[in-house]
């Protein structure tokens, strides 16, 4: 039976504390609700009341039991960043292959129209669009789409870019290759070691956004339990219990940094990984010299 091979960048320090905590917090996010000792709207206690044996992180500002909401609040920031995020992927990785492929007036036209909504802040744009549409969770989403965007477009442009003048692009033009083929058989799986070393930074801008909306009372609504939200409702209550503000905000926190530890570590083990192959190659051709 082989052995399994592990990652090269889940080898390095940063990739293993990274893992490890980006595991640990999913597990909390998308599992806790099941060890949960209270449902998220059951009243335990009198408001902001501090940890006792019922309810160990105290209460919130509704007499509701902190840890039980913390356990089922981590749900709706993951699945909720991973859907902005992918949405968000599909939109710019679409943008930029074909700008950088196509080149010309269409790349003219789709960078100018990027640039335009990278002009824009991007909570700005979050809150025209609740102004506009409402406070809903496909709103939401829609608004952080938009604002990653720009960034995913510009960086899968410079790699198509790259990619595309490659010989062995080239030779499947000369075969007469569809474009759509073209872009799915030789562009696009060369340039996946820049999506994936960019998702992780993608991921965690759709979280603070998240978080930031929900802060705001512009996204989720109570009585529904998230981080974010959390955090805005149990502010004034801080000074009788700092769990309810403390505990979901340590939580984000972990999250977005366990996520940028493991994306600076994929990063990093692609630089080793190109370097190693850089001084294979120039052993093979100069087998004296390695010697």
């Amino acid at each position: 039976m082989s052995r399994l091979r592990v990652p090269r960048f889940a080898r390095t320090g940063s990739g293993v504390v990274g893992l490890s905590l980006l595991f640990a917090v999913l597990a909390v996010a998308l599992l806790g609700g099941l060890i949960a000792p209270h449902t998220i709207t059951e009243t335990v206690g009198p408001p902001g009341r501090g940890p006792s044996s019922s309810a160990p992180l105290g209460t919130d500002y509704l007499g509701r039991d902190v840890l039980s909401r913390v356990l089922h609040g981590g749900r709706s920031v993951v699945i909720l960043g991973s859907a902005a995020t992918a949405l968000a992927y599909v939109s710019g990785l679409t943008v930029g292959l074909v700008a950088g492929y196509r080149g010309g007036l269409i790349d003219t036209l789709l960078m100018r129209g990027v640039d335009v909504l990278l002009a824009l802040p991007g909570l700005l744009v979050l809150l025209l669009l609740v102004a506009g549409l409402g406070s809903h969770v496909w709103v939401l989403l829609l608004g952080v789409m938009l604002v990653q965007i720009p960034g995913i477009a510009r960086v899968m442009r410079t790699a198509t870019l790259e990619v595309s003048t490659r010989g062995y692009v080239e030779a499947a033009v000369a075969r007469g290759e569809r474009t759509s083929a073209l872009l799915g058989r030789e562009i696009m799986p060369n340039i996946t070691p820049v999506l994936l070393a960019d998702l992780g930074i993608r991921f965690g801008v759709s979280i603070v956004f998240i978080a930031s909306m929900n802060f705001l009372s512009l996204g989720l609504t109570p009585p529904k339990a998230d981080w974010g939200l959390m955090i805005s409702e149990n502010r004034d209550y801080v000074s009788l219990n700092v769990w309810g503000v403390l505990a979901p905000a340590v939580m984000l926190a972990l999250l977005t940094i366990a996520v940028n530890l493991t994306a600076d570590a994929y990063v990093r083990s692609l630089g080793r990984s190109s370097l190693g192959s850089r001084r294979r190659r120039a052993a093979r051709m100069n087998p004296a010299g390695a010697a």
